[in-house]
């Protein structure tokens, strides 16, 4: 899985403004809730393996315990009214490149506009359900920081693998560790040992796309932006070779 790297999306996390942080913990927050609701009220993640996994993803962006702690008592207490469908959409952007948008939302109208919109404006078109799914793999994805040269990475490798990883790859200061899907909650277990500043389910392209053009280049980055700046959007998955 070459080529793969989430390092530049987390270094530019790392600079975000505080606001981009706070709408990141509220995204984060939506999926808990959903989280505890769908896994029928259980907020022990040993018992709901969503939850561990969400969990997990929130602890990798350093979203404090207490934050965690008051979204669990929330959902287990009812007092949240919203009730979210999630809904995944496919489409192309600009030059052809793949986009999947996995979206949690109280009002699918408002949803499907917004897509379609950010598709439209941005040089792309949305798609109907499967038409790019298929060119890209679920897996899970562990991110591992190496750039004040901690690990050694024949041993984050070879813990990996005894972990119960699918594969390891090492990008300049970054390590990057993908799995199953069923295997993740339990593999992040056995490296509990190491910090992670990525740590999620994925949609991993099986190929990447090239853009010829500067112009499209920046469209396909608006479009990106777009759609990580809506209130809706949990993720944006694509195969643009940036």
């Amino acid at each position: 899985m070459s080529g793969h790297s989430k390092w530049h999306n987390i270094q530019k996390t790392k600079g975000a403004q505080d606001a981009k942080r706070a709408a990141a913990f509220t995204k984060i927050a939506k999926e808990l809730i959903v989280a505890v609701k769908e896994g029928g009220g259980i907020t022990d993640p040993a018992n709901n393996s969503r939850l561990a996994t969400v969990i997990t993803k929130a602890k990798a962006a350093n979203m404090p315990n207490d934050n965690i702690k008051r979204c669990l008592e929330k959902a287990a207490g009812g007092g949240s009214g919203d009730s979210y469908d999630t809904i995944t959409y496919e489409g192309y952007g600009p030059g052809g490149v793949a986009v999947i948008v996995e979206t949690m939302t109280d009002n699918r109208n408002r949803t499907a506009g917004s897509m379609r919109h950010h598709f439209d404006k941005f040089g792309g078109n949305l798609g109907a359900s499967g038409c790019v799914a298929w060119s890209f793999d679920k897996k899970g994805v562990l991110v591992i920081d190496n750039e004040d040269g901690d690990y050694e990475e024949d041993a984050v490798m070879m813990d990996a693998m005894d972990a119960g990883a699918d594969d390891f790859e090492a990008d300049g200061d970054c390590f990057t560790i993908y799995t199953n899907p069923d295997d993740f909650n339990d593999v992040v277990a056995n490296l509990s040992k190491y910090t992670f500043v990525s740590a999620q389910i994925e949609m991993v392209p099986q190929n990447y796309q090239k853009l010829e053009t500067e112009e499209q280049a920046v469209m396909m980055q608006k479009l990106i932006d777009a759609m990580e700046d809506d209130d809706d959007v949990q993720n944006v998955w694509h195969n643009w070779e940036e």
